[in-house]
């Protein structure tokens, strides 16, 4: 077991490490720029190191001065949280070279699924249903359109290398292909510093759904059941629920088992997560795999018992899978918020003096946060304050737990999306659990959820 953890992160995830190292007994070592220099994940650390100003590229994306501090504090493996450095397989080789435990999947694994095209080359050979699509990087707009005329409109233009919708384009008919090409490369080259570009069919209603996958160095796999990701504004998650209400136990055992042996297949090892297009017909595509923890990793502990932190630290220290996949029973329901500092009706981000701050409790609400009275909201860095995390008997009952937890969160001095999860939880195709990756867009265009959204924002704390 590890002595002593650096945690290459700040904010909500940062805290989750440190105490999940502390019920371990494991000392931790924060890093942080000087604009987080009285962040909670500093203060609770058993030591910290600055290593460079607010900007994350001369900070928490600064590999040197990270290693530095890993090595100045002897910290022996280092937890990269989610963001940053979390999926970059040259630090993880560095890490490795320097003798530090890198706590994800090795190098190989972080090269292979983190570039797209690999990824569904990967995803294919090892039997998992994928979208037709390019069969490797396009080589400029007119193989593009040549693959686009193939596959049938409308397509979608993706980055290789990206992520979080950036670098993406929906084309839906052969006149708009050239423009979009050249857009969403040049976005995706200014993002990653990489404008290789693939496309593939494009699901008009789809739904998000995505897979846990825990797997030891020993090579055994198991799925800890699906989230629901559908809620989402410019391909950005908002709510999170498990189970999905769109998963029969027929379809979790099959999209499970699938998932599992192609983790098997190529080697997989700790946690990950593979993201599934689920079409009108339910039947499911490979879209993506993270090879992280996930910002919406609560909802599966809180359904499946397993602390999935506490199992990635101790799967990276070499320990075997403690339960085997008969043993994973999802119990009852849980949904997850994500709370934003940002305008409840334009997301435009809000940085900012929090004046007055209360969280919510009770009965089967969690909230992961960093954040207190008097803290500052950063204008540097992702605009998540918190995540409220419910868990209840039922869905029904999940939704209005968590309606009830999100109506007595006050954060005052600053404004933030609240008003909108609860415009959103409220929604009829949200609550019938008959919803879309389009809902947020749906809502919002129309004039019930836009009079709802004020009624919100006039009744928030």
């Amino acid at each position: 077991m590890f002595k002593k953890i650096l945690i290459a992160n700040r904010g909500e995830i940062a805290l989750r490490l440190i105490r999940a190292c502390r019920e371990l007994g494991i000392r931790t070592v924060a890093v942080h720029s000087t604009a987080d220099a009285t962040a909670l994940h500093v203060r609770f650390a058993d030591e910290a190191v600055c290593i460079g100003p607010p900007p994350s590229r001369e900070s928490y994306l600064n590999i040197p001065a990270i290693l530095s501090a890993a090595e100045i504090t002897r910290a022996d493996a280092i937890h990269p949280g989610y963001g940053f450095l979390s999926e970059n397989a040259d630090f993880a080789e560095v890490c490795e070279n320097c003798k530090i435990r890198f706590i994800g999947p090795r190098p190989a694994m972080l090269r292979l699924m983190g570039n797209k095209v690999r990824a569904r080359e990967a995803a294919k050979e090892a039997g998992i249903p994928l979208l037709p699509g390019s069969a490797g990087v396009l080589k400029g707009p007119a193989e593009a359109q040549a693959e686009a005329d193939r596959i049938g409109y409308p397509v979608i233009l993706k980055a290789a290398a990206g992520g979080g919708g950036r670098g993406m384009k929906i084309v839906r008919g052969r006149d708009a292909v050239t423009a979009a090409f050249a857009t969403a490369s040049a976005e995706a080259a200014s993002a990653f510093g990489n404008g290789d570009m693939y496309v593939e069919r494009y699901v008009e209603r789809p739904r998000h759904v995505e897979i846990q996958i825990v797997a030891d160095e020993h090579g055994k796999v198991i799925h800890l059941g699906e989230r629901e990701c559908s809620v989402q504004r410019r391909h950005q998650k908002l709510i999170e629920e498990s189970p999905s209400p769109a998963v029969s136990p027929q379809l979790r055992q099959r999209m499970g088992e699938v998932s599992v042996r192609a983790m098997e297949r190529i080697g997989y090892n700790n946690l990950g997560t593979i993201e599934y297009l689920l079409d009108e017909r339910g039947e499911f595509y490979f879209m993506e795999m993270n090879t992280r923890i996930q910002v919406e990793h609560p909802v599966t502990e809180a359904v499946t018992g397993v602390d999935l932190v506490r199992e990635q630290i101790l799967l990276a220290s070499g320990e075997p899978l403690s339960r085997k996949q008969e043993d994973v029973q999802l119990r009852g329901a849980a949904i997850e918020a994500r709370v934003n500092a940002e305008d409840p009706v334009t997301f435009a981000p809000w940085p900012g003096k929090i004046t007055g701050y209360s969280v919510p409790g009770g009965y089967g609400v969690r909230v992961d946060s960093a954040a207190y009275e008097n803290y500052t909201v950063l204008p540097f860095y992702d605009s998540l304050l918190a995540k409220v995390i419910v868990h209840a008997e039922d869905r029904p009952l999940a939704i209005a737990r968590l309606q009830r937890a999100l109506g007595e969160y006050v954060i005052e001095g600053i404004r933030t999306n609240i008003p909108f999860h609860r415009t959103a939880l409220a929604d009829d195709a949200f609550t019938s659990g008959h919803y879309d990756t389009r809902l947020v867009e749906r809502l919002l265009a129309s004039e019930v959820g836009t009079r709802r959204l004020r009624q919100a924002i006039e009744e928030t704390p």
